[in-house]
């Protein structure tokens, strides 16, 4: 939770040591220092350097998820850190494939399978929707649709 880090940023950070097999024991919140160029970006924002804005992450959760993360590999911060991916877009490192971080729980796999469940609902009911405003139309033989002709009088 330094001075400039984003959630995505620990989520890189997680990423590079698990991929160099480093499993930080401790993890220690930023503190303001009296005199450092990082306390300074702490209470304006800004680099002091460049003068531009920096993301400083104040709100507890936010600093929690980026703590969590540097300890993805620990049972009790699988939640949590499950929670980090969803909230950084990083699904993609949910899951049992070796470059995954962390293992989906049965709260995630069950979030998972409703959203499923209700993306295959909503695409049949837009289908079945279709089928009824194009209830006139055919398809040739060439898989081309085309407005069925009304029936003559003689029911041809």
């Amino acid at each position: 939770s330094h001075p400039g880090c984003t959630l995505n940023d620990a989520v890189e950070l997680a990423v590079y040591l698990k991929k160099n097999r480093m499993r930080p024991e401790q993890v220690q919140d930023f503190y303001p220092t009296p005199g450092t160029s990082s306390t300074c970006m702490f209470y304006t924002g800004l680099d002091p350097e460049t003068l531009e804005e920096v993301y400083v992450p104040r709100d507890p959760k936010d600093k929690y998820m980026q703590r969590t993360l540097m300890q993805y590999y620990k049972k009790e911060n699988q939640r949590e850190v499950i929670q980090a991916l969803i909230a950084a877009h990083r699904e993609d490192l949910i899951g049992n494939r070796p470059d995954c971080l962390v293992q989906p729980d049965a709260q995630y796999l069950r979030q998972q399978r409703e959203k499923r469940e209700k993306a295959a609902l909503q695409q049949t009911l837009r289908n079945s929707a279709r089928g009824k405003s194009n209830a006139r139309q055919q398809h040739d033989s060439h898989g081309n649709r085309h407005k069925a002709k009304a029936p003559n009088r003689r029911g041809k």
